[in-house]
């Protein structure tokens, strides 16, 4: 079984997902902090693949991209890096990243290298659809790699539940129309947006990101989902804590209880 799906199998809620961008903002720190966050009890952690364009993502993951290429960091030396991650490493990875650098690497030789490293699913947020179901599907399910999509609040109903028939793993909430960011909280309107995709019964648990930062956040969307994705908030805080990954997510796992 694909660990995505063991984990949501084996836990129902509060599932805490992070992201941290590879190569920032240490070059070489990426299977440091992939440890780090297992030790301290993550579920399930993303690498963000930098890129010069991350047009869904914020400033704070815009510059930690920023930071990360001019570290040097590519897509060939993150597969370096991850070359024996899983002779200790059980919990679910994720890749993250846009369609222009996975496509000039060769979509079939990426899936080849996650399966060969043990990564378990990728995040391609300007994917179409479309274009994942005509162009990408086939390759990636014939090497184990699940394609997680993501839902906006503009989303329509029948792309969510083309999207929940199509994949497996789980569905991306995007909170908000917006870029990523940190929140203090989530107002009625995306409350609401939380109710309305949990009423409709769909057979992908669902994780809630952009803009989960705090306690409030954290239980808000947690209510309406398996659980949460946390991006910008630990790379600012893995910034501010020098690449110290065990002390960042001291401090996250704080913020998010407080």
């Amino acid at each position: 079984m694909n660990r995505i799906n063991k984990l949501f199998s084996e836990k129902k809620n509060h599932i805490l997902s992070v992201y941290f961008c590879a190569g920032d903002p240490v070059a070489e720190n990426t299977p440091d902090v992939i440890r780090a966050l297992e030790r301290k009890g993550i579920d399930m952690i993303e690498i963000g693949i930098p890129f010069s364009d991350p047009m869904a993502d914020g400033p704070v993951i815009q510059n930690a991209s920023t930071r990360a290429l001019r570290n040097g960091m590519t897509l060939r030396r993150l597969f370096s890096q991850l070359e024996g991650i899983r002779n200790d490493v059980r919990i679910p990875l994720i890749l993250m990243g846009y369609l222009n650098p996975i496509l000039q690497y060769g979509f079939k030789n990426f899936c080849i290298q996650c399966q060969k490293c043990g990564i378990d699913g990728v995040i391609i947020p300007d994917l179409p659809f479309r274009e994942y179901r005509k162009e990408f599907q086939s390759t990636a399910e014939e090497y184990g790699i699940k394609v997680i999509m993501l839902i906006t609040p503009e989303t329509d109903e029948e792309r969510i539940r083309q999207i929940d028939r199509h994949t497996d793993g789980f569905i991306y909430m995007v909170s908000s129309a917006s870029v990523t960011g940190t929140q203090k909280n989530f107002d009625e309107q995306r409350q609401e947006y939380f109710r309305r995709i949990d009423s409709m019964c769909l057979r992908n648990p669902r994780m809630i990101g952009f803009g989960i930062s705090n306690r409030q956040t954290f239980e808000s969307a947690s209510s309406h989902a398996a659980g949460c994705i946390v991006g910008s908030k630990f790379v600012t805080l893995l910034e501010e804590e020098n690449g110290n990954a065990d002390k960042a997510a001291e401090r996250l796992l704080e913020a998010l209880k407080n």
